[in-house]
């Protein structure tokens, strides 16, 4: 198995995460992007459902960012979240 086919663990917690808080599930995506010091999560979700994603006061998302900041030291890797605007 090489590693593009392999499901990174990472990319799937935060797009779990995105798809359970929105309503339009299908319109969620992750992308990752290799640093050289941390990896871009990039968020991607309709319109309609980014106030859900980033939460009251961005609470939400900071929620994300801290546990892929705990899943970053299981991994010992950092790890960033961006959300992207559609």
């Amino acid at each position: 198995m090489t590693t593009e086919s392999k499901i990174d663990p990472i990319v799937e917690m935060v797009e779990l995460i995105a798809k359970a808080l929105v309503d339009n599930p299908e319109g969620v995506s992750v992308k990752s992007v290799d640093g050289d010091q941390v990896r871009v999560l990039e968020l991607s979700v309709d319109q309609a459902d980014l106030g859900k994603v980033i939460g009251k006061k961005g609470r939400t998302a900071k929620s994300i960012r801290i546990l892929l900041g705990a899943a970053g030291v299981k991994h010992n890797k950092r790890f960033s979240l961006e959300i992207l605007e559609p």
